[in-house]
């Protein structure tokens, strides 16, 4: 279905045309969502398949590439973490986003880093198996602190042998497949041997792991049978639904995570089950997996399309997958915990959403605004004293922070620590972009500049010179003692700063923006940062291949004496020729 623009609001299938199509158009009976989608169709095409899967599969490569503003849509940009156990003599464990090309094992997916983190967290505590980089582990000299509170048995340092090692990597690998009973009967073994030949204080360090391992149980309802199955509830309140997914592999719970699908105002629930788990696992357009599908997939409400999902995720695994709703039993177990983390997700959400709203509404009474702001963006500017500067431009709505409509930039061309001139240059960058059409053209009720009257300038002189009106312009500017709660909000127009109350909400909005805008800055400042310290001068001159640039390290004897040679230097080198020189002069010498 099209708008009168021809863009593509909603994207649906079915295996009656005349019937589906028809449901739109009845003269009562219809969802306020589906008033408001027929009130704006221009014109519908049609694509016809072979099966119902294809035209399933369709649908959700079409929902994916084109977004349409009335489908529910699954905002999850982020890759599934793993828990990496590398392939080396003393191996590493540690968390692992993307492609799994490094050789190794890999456990999961897990639902969320912070499910990796705490099980990494306990198995530092039962199997001191490392988790430092390799770089770090290479060059050790001596014990780190890990070694010191016991997270880790030193490998680095041959304080554990090979063969020891290697059986707590085995009891690892044990845990992580689910298979923690099996590992506290050995333990419980070894700690017998361990007392019968004398050895208390061995026996002393097994029966700890033993508690740990027994608590991680309690804590934990693990299945009765081995396998992978995933548990997902959906609800919805207050016109906001929420998806809560619990993934078990091998038996075992990895952990849970919460999804709030986009558009699903005047949506029943079923349906919204129905398009999660279709976007969710079914594999995309390009042929790239989606999602690990289980044989099992627990639901809490059964949807018309299950069997037809069923038959196409079977398809996609090579073996049979079972979508079913359970009534009773151990099943009904997990999705009761599921519909108990949903509600709880959801009514926080609803109570974070209410407070946002209220801060919005305070923000617009202490700056004396016509209106409530619906969008505010906020600048700020990283650098390490003037090297690899950065800025970040944040993006706040009602909902909280648009994290798809956050940018940075790289600051060129300026001298260096110049915070002035970095302001200048991204506010151009960002609002010429704007008013050329790009970013869909989403203007700002208020802008926030980190910083005091000169950047505040800086921005007020952009937005004369683009003819940019109706945005109201705020410097967030540290107190004297630049602490938390003593900011002074210089306001475009106004002579004297206005200081809100330290627990004004107003005042803490600001503040979430404004910390959010100088987290983003500075991690694009670091990356930057580093990056370039990796990368040498020279490989960014065209022209002067590897071994040139390996022949004038050596005969200069490093990169400063490089930079301090003239061009008649630089030139006495073989296969340097002048301009060459030239430009490798220019590179460590530029011109102002």
């Amino acid at each position: 279905m099209l708008d009168g623009d021809n863009a593509i609001i909603y994207v649906g299938k079915a295996k009656n045309l005349k019937k589906r199509v028809s449901s739109y158009f009845r003269s009562s009976g219809i969802a306020p969502k589906t008033a408001a989608l027929v009130a704006q169709i221009a014109n519908i095409e049609i694509i016809t398949t072979h099966t119902e899967g294809e035209a399933l599969l369709l649908e959700n490569s079409l929902i994916k590439k084109h977004r349409p503003r009335y489908n529910i849509l699954l905002r999850d940009d982020k890759s599934y973490p793993y828990i990496f156990l590398s392939d080396h003599p003393y191996p590493r464990l540690t968390i692992h986003r993307g492609t799994r090309r490094k050789k190794g094992r890999y456990f999961g997916p897990y639902p969320s880093a912070g499910a990796v983190r705490e099980s990494l967290g306990l198995l530092q505590k039962i199997f001191p198996v490392r988790q430092c980089e390799d770089q770090f582990y290479k060059n050790r000299s001596r014990a780190c602190l890990q070694y010191q509170i016991e997270r880790c048995s030193a490998p680095c340092v041959g304080y554990i042998s090979e063969e020891a090692y290697a059986e707590d990597v085995r009891h690892t690998v044990m845990f992580l497949r689910g298979e923690q009973s099996i590992v506290i009967d050995e333990l419980v073994e070894q700690m017998g041997q361990a007392s019968g030949q004398l050895e208390f204080e061995k026996a002393a360090l097994i029966r700890d792991q033993i508690s740990h391992l027994r608590r991680v149980q309690e804590r934990q309802h693990v299945v009765s049978q081995s396998g992978d199955l995933d548990v997902i509830a959906a609800a919805e309140k207050g016109g906001v639904g929420i998806i809560q997914i619990f993934n078990i592999r091998d038996g075992q719970n990895l952990g849970n995570k919460s999804f709030f699908p986009a558009h699903t105002r005047g949506t029943e629930t079923e349906e919204m089950l129905s398009a999660f788990i279709s976007q969710y696992y079914l594999i995309d357009e390009d042929g790239a997996g989606q999602r690990k599908i289980p044989p099992q997939i627990l639901i809490n409400h059964e949807f018309e399309e299950r069997s037809l999902l069923e038959q196409v995720l079977t398809e996609q695994l090579g073996k049979r997958v079972e979508i079913r709703r359970p009534k009773r039993g151990e099943w009904m177990h997990w999705i009761e915990m599921a519909e108990r983390n949903a509600d709880q997700a959801l009514s926080t959400h609803l109570t974070r959403k209410e407070s946002l709203r209220g801060q919005f509404e305070a923000v617009a009474k202490a700056l004396n605004l016509d209106e409530d702001p619906q969008r505010i963006e906020c600048f700020d500017i990283s650098h390490t004293m003037g090297e690899a500067t950065v800025a970040s431009c944040v993006v706040f709505g009602r909902e909280g922070a648009i994290k798809s409509d956050y940018r940075r930039y790289n600051i060129e061309g300026i001298t260096g620590g110049d915070d002035y001139a970095a302001m200048r240059q991204a506010l151009e960058r960002r609002y010429q972009r704007l008013k050329e059409g790009g970013d869909d053209a989403k203007w700002p009720d208020l802008l926030l500049i980190d910083g005091g009257l000169g950047q505040l300038r800086q921005a007020e002189s952009v937005m004369n010179e683009l003819q940019l009106v109706g945005i109201t312009m705020v410097g967030v500017a540290k107190g004297e003692t630049r602490k938390p709660g003593l900011e002074q909000l210089i306001l475009s127009g106004q002579p004297q700063p206005i200081i809100l109350p330290a627990d004004s909400p107003a005042l803490h909005l600001i503040q979430q923006v404004r910390d959010e805008a100088h987290r983003f800055a500075i991690t694009g400042h670091r990356q930057r940062r580093d990056k370039k310290r990796k990368t040498s001068p020279l490989e960014t001159i065209p022209g002067l291949g590897p071994k040139r640039r390996q022949l004038l390290l050596k005969q200069f004897g490093g990169l400063q004496e490089v930079a301090r040679a003239g061009i008649e230097d630089l030139q006495r080198i073989k296969g340097i020729s002048r301009k060459l020189a030239v430009e490798i002069y220019d590179t460590f010498h530029p011109k102002l």
